[in-house]
């Protein structure tokens, strides 16, 4: 998918757009109105066209027979170091005060969470959500108790954020003097990638990081490092991952919904589209509010699903990477 239809899957939140049909990237083959499937082996699935170069680094760790934690840190650690994404890891933009802070949380199939909420100056926070889950007795760390913990485990510092993000923020800034004026909800500055692991041991697991919502009030966290919000694994039946408007998947636990649906019989796509009318009917403004869900379950079964037409999905199965469009709620195309 061009990164026009990308752009245009937040923006359709506003104006209820019909996306124009391209054709599909050299990099991945597009999957024309196939919405879920399933994997007979290893299996990895992340969120939007950024997802292709994740997954493929962790496709190398599942195809050696390694474990899907390790496939889901080494995958979106990729996206986390892509100095041109404006919406995840260093690249990212700041918040309203010029400050880059990223969010992060991790899940392995034992239930073991960790997570990093407004950590400043490191590149990983993936990683670093990594070690608060295996050194530590918490879930979460956030600001500077995150930060200090990532030096003390010897994380290295990096400035940010980039120099061309920073002359952007200035020229934000000129034009917004409000201080809790809502910032325009669009690609550029609301999306994330989560990822999904089912390895050849017939383990789950998952990761999600982001910058956030560009511009954001000082302090402000999103889905992205709340477990049971962005990002939800049960190994006995599956597991799922948020994109959006944060502060809407945080209202209805929106992976741990998921996942919890599906453990009623429910496909992945079935459960997205059934958390997706949860997120509609529990908000009476629907203006910016565009939400995808991305769900694999125990048995290789994935599927997609979101509010807005526009979001879609890195499918690698059997060495192939694939792009696909999930379904999305017609109702409001």
């Amino acid at each position: 998918m061009t990164e026009l239809k990308r752009r245009t899957f937040f923006k359709l939140g506003l104006f209820g757009a019909a996306l124009s049909i391209v054709k599909p990237t050299k990099a991945a083959s597009l999957i024309e109105n196939s919405f879920e499937g399933k994997s007979k082996g290893p299996i990895v699935v992340s969120t939007w066209e950024h997802g292709i170069a994740a997954n493929e680094n962790a496709w190398k760790v599942l195809i050696t027979g390694g474990k899907a934690l390790d496939a889901v840190e080494q995958g979106v650690r990729t996206t986390e170091s892509d100095v041109t994404n404006r919406s995840v890891g260093i690249g990212g933009r700041p918040d309203r005060d010029g400050n880059l802070t990223l969010d992060a949380c991790i899940m392995d199939e034992k239930s073991r969470c960790g997570a990093v909420g407004y950590l400043e100056g490191y590149e990983h926070p993936i990683s670093v959500a990594r070690m608060v889950m295996e050194n530590t007795p918490h879930v979460m760390l956030v600001g500077r108790g995150a930060e200090d913990f990532a030096k003390a485990y010897g994380f290295p510092k990096v400035k940010t954020p980039l120099k061309e993000v920073k002359e952007d923020w200035k020229e934000w800034k000129k034009e917004n003097k409000t201080l809790f004026e809502k910032p325009v909800i669009n690609h550029e500055n609301h999306d994330t990638i989560g990822m999904l692991a089912l390895d050849a041991d017939g383990n789950l697991s998952g990761a999600c990081t982001t910058s956030g919502w560009g511009y954001k009030l000082p302090g402000r966290l999103g889905d992205s490092p709340i477990i049971g919000a962005g990002l939800f694994v049960d190994n006995e039946v599956g597991a799922a991952c948020a994109t959006g408007l944060g502060e809407a998947v945080i209202r209805i636990a929106g992976s741990h919904t998921v996942v919890e649906l599906m453990r009623q019989g429910k496909s992945p796509k079935e459960a997205c589209r059934l958390a997706c009318e949860r997120i509609i009917a529990k908000h009476h403004d629907l203006t910016g509010l565009q939400v995808g869900f991305l769900a694999l379950d125990k048995n290789g079964n994935y599927g997609g699903y979101s509010v807005y037409n526009g979001f879609n999905f890195a499918l690698t199965e059997n060495g192939k990477t694939s792009m696909v469009d999930a379904e999305f709620n017609r109702n409001w195309d």
